[in-house]
């Protein structure tokens, strides 16, 4: 195969891989917290053959992992007293599923039958203090926007946010959370404001990801067709060469 053929092949691969992304994209368009993501796409130069010194080398498309976007979504409104949304780039609530922290946009937080503070999988939320312990009998739970958590006028925790200075920190690790996989400290999300009754909606645009996945489709045909011509071409070069001899 020609190398054109296969730098062709890369960037099939590599569009194939978009067309995931944006399809993951749109199906979680209203997710809560969701961040949008896309396809870093970079270059590889193939080496030569050793018996072909006089070809050069090709330039592949490679991929390059995914990117994502944690720019704010939408606050919505909801009511309910323990959903809280954050506004505030880069901030995030602070979670134990029993592996150890991890971090979420989602705020849709229930309580377990002993009143602790949990998300909908059931991972403890964080407070300054550990666990967040409520009790439904002193009265209504009112949250300020730094945090602190109040019941029947009396102070009772304050849930904690976290910020990293570098996002590129975070991988992710399914059901909205993110784990600090490097050795990047979390700082106080000084600036970040909690809303009671609120949830972040996602950040994907779906006319971006519509309009994405039609370039990419036609991408897709474009380097479909660039394979057809250089197999057809190599066809009839074999062909004129076979009837030359």
């Amino acid at each position: 195969m020609e190398n054109a053929a296969y730098v062709a092949l890369s960037r099939q691969m590599t569009l194939r891989r978009e067309l995931d992304i944006v399809a993951n994209n749109m199906a979680n368009a209203d997710t809560t917290g969701f961040k949008v993501e896309q396809l870093l796409v970079g270059a590889e130069i193939g080496e030569r053959a050793r018996n072909e010194a006089i070809r050069p080398s090709a330039s592949f498309v490679l991929d390059n992992g995914v990117g994502r976007d944690f720019g704010q979504g939408a606050l919505k409104q909801t009511g309910r007293d323990l959903d809280f949304g954050i506004e505030g780039e880069g901030a995030f609530f602070v979670v134990n599923d029993g592996n150890g922290e991890a971090y979420t946009r989602d705020g849709a937080f229930t309580l377990d039958p002993e009143g602790k503070l949990v998300t909908k999988a059931g991972d403890a939320v964080q407070g300054d203090g550990g666990d967040i312990i409520l009790d439904p009998s002193r009265g209504q739970v009112t949250v300020g926007d730094d945090g602190t958590i109040s019941q029947g006028g009396l102070l009772v925790g304050k849930l904690s946010l976290a910020r990293f200075e570098t996002l590129a920190a975070l991988s992710k690790d399914g059901d909205g959370l993110y784990r600090n996989r490097s050795n990047a400290a979390p700082i106080e999300a000084a600036g970040a404001k909690i809303h009671q009754g609120s949830l972040e909606g996602s950040n994907v645009n779906p006319l971006i990801e519509i309009t994405n996945m039609i370039e990419i489709s036609r991408a897709y045909e474009r380097v479909s067709k660039m394979i057809e011509n250089v197999n057809d071409l190599s066809r009839r070069s074999v062909e004129r060469l076979g009837r030359a001899s």
